[in-house]
């Protein structure tokens, strides 16, 4: 087996246990594109990973200088959600905690249905119904589609 060697970060978050082949979805909630990356940000896509549910393989995302903030945790948990976001402080960790899906979510996703009210610049925030944490599955408390491919529906 070959051992992968990244470089520790000073201070800053490691996404953990990221579902394989999210990677890029986790950079996209971050935001991180070729015009504002102002740090070191490491991306390990398919690495072998120890824990049980996650079919042996696991993405891990690490930002220099940056800690996450919950709304973006909580979209983060939407596509992978036995993620832990640790946080580094001087080399050293001072935070790690597993993602929490609840059982309702708003503001994070809009609703794929066209015809929702949620998309007819109504003053409404879309709503979602967690149906399924694994993998995550929603459905819209207005309209009752199901929400088939999160990541593309994130706001």
């Amino acid at each position: 087996m070959i051992e992968i060697k990244v470089a520790p970060i000073r201070n800053g978050t490691v996404i953990d246990h990221i579902t394989a082949g999210q990677a890029l979805n986790v950079l996209k909630i971050l935001g991180v594109n070729e015009y504002n990356i102002d740090s070191t940000i490491s991306v390990l896509i398919r690495v072998p990973s120890r824990k049980e549910d996650t079919g042996g393989w696991k993405d891990v995302v690490k930002v220099e200088d940056r800690e996450l903030d919950t709304k973006t945790v909580d979209k983060i948990a939407l596509i992978a959600p036995h993620a832990t976001i640790v946080i580094i402080r001087d080399y050293v960790v001072a935070a790690k905690n597993k993602v929490n899906l609840g059982s309702r979510i708003s503001g994070l996703v809009r609703c794929s249905n066209p015809h929702c009210i949620t998309n007819k610049n109504e003053p409404v925030e879309p709503e979602f119904d967690i149906i399924s944490k694994e993998p995550p599955a929603l459905r819209c408390i207005y309209c009752d589609r199901t929400l088939q491919n999160i990541s593309d529906n994130l706001i």
